[in-house]
């Protein structure tokens, strides 16, 4: 956000405040002992090990901290808010979602909670009747197929990196033929993003005649990014982006995985400035270089 609004791309009258989403709202897909287990740990700041064990809260990849409830909450109730700002149609940015990884009972890869999931809902439940929902991440949206794959009038892409965590997605798993997905090789870069964007993903999108997309673009499949092998850049990004925002009148933009923060700032200022209408600078202005620069990182 700071990024975007010292280059003058976002002004107050584009930008929402999420609300956060009430346990009721998270119930409609998590389980009501997980949204109460997952609501005490952030109270508590600690978990039981039978709550460890049982919703894997408080786990490496999943530790205990301040916000654990909260945030999550809020990343849900962003997508609720940007299903009902696009019931007439448009697009919206929520770069705090594509949390994918989060199964209705458990928190697994730093998701707590799946606002993917709650993003395809929410839009269904405004009209929406087929969805589709491309994940560029570099990790397969393991939860996101789970909740999906049964369901025809949603279709579910997955571009990811072959044999990473969670070592699933794997390219025959294809639900009831509405799921598709694609893992790719180490160092898969821009071109192989185009080839597979214009012969594969945009021809199957378009098959699906969605009444709304919902694009997860998260920035781990950058080069930068310590998490995976891929070799993308931004541009592989916006590519995306622009092929699919004409094949349908909604589409939502979430953010997603994305480990080196400098990578992650630069790229999803970016889709949000392709979404906008705004071209990136050749450098960034002074004041854009200093926000990246002041950023501070603790492994």
């Amino acid at each position: 956000m700071d990024l975007s609004r010292v280059l003058g791309w976002l002004p107050a009258g584009r930008y929402r405040t999420s609300p956060r989403a009430k346990p009721a709202a998270l119930r409609a897909w998590h389980t009501p002992d997980y949204v109460a287990a997952l609501e005490r740990a952030e109270a508590d700041q600690a978990v039981s090990e039978e709550v460890k064990a049982r919703h894997a809260l408080g786990t490496t990849a999943n530790p205990v901290f301040g916000e654990m409830f909260r945030r999550p909450a809020t990343g849900v109730g962003g997508v609720m808010l940007a299903a009902e700002l696009l019931r007439d149609g448009g697009t919206v940015h929520v770069p705090g979602g594509g949390t994918h990884h989060a199964f209705p009972d458990r928190a697994n890869g730093f998701c707590y909670l799946n606002d993917p999931v709650f993003a395809v809902l929410a839009l269904r439940a405004q009209g929406a009747g087929r969805v589709a929902y491309v994940d560029i991440d570099a990790h397969h949206c393991d939860g996101v197929e789970h909740a999906f794959a049964g369901e025809p009038e949603v279709l579910v892409v997955s571009t990811h990196e072959e044999g990473r965590w969670p070592r699933t997605g794997a390219l025959g798993d294809r639900g009831v033929g509405n799921v598709w997905n694609l893992p790719m090789p180490r160092g898969f870069h821009d071109d192989d993003m185009a080839r597979v964007r214009d012969e594969v993903i945009l021809p199957v999108v378009a098959a699906h005649r969605p009444d709304a997309i919902v694009l997860q673009c998260g920035s781990d499949g950058v080069e930068e990014d310590p998490q995976s092998r891929l070799s993308l850049s931004n541009n592989a990004h916006v590519g995306m982006l622009e092929g699919l925002r004409d094949l349908s009148p909604r589409l939502m933009l979430l953010g997603g995985g994305g480990y080196n923060p400098w990578s992650v700032g630069r790229c999803w200022t970016r889709m949000w400035g392709a979404l906008a209408g705004f071209e990136a600078p050749d450098r960034l202005p002074l004041e854009a270089e200093t926000v990246l620069r002041d950023l501070r990182w603790e492994r």
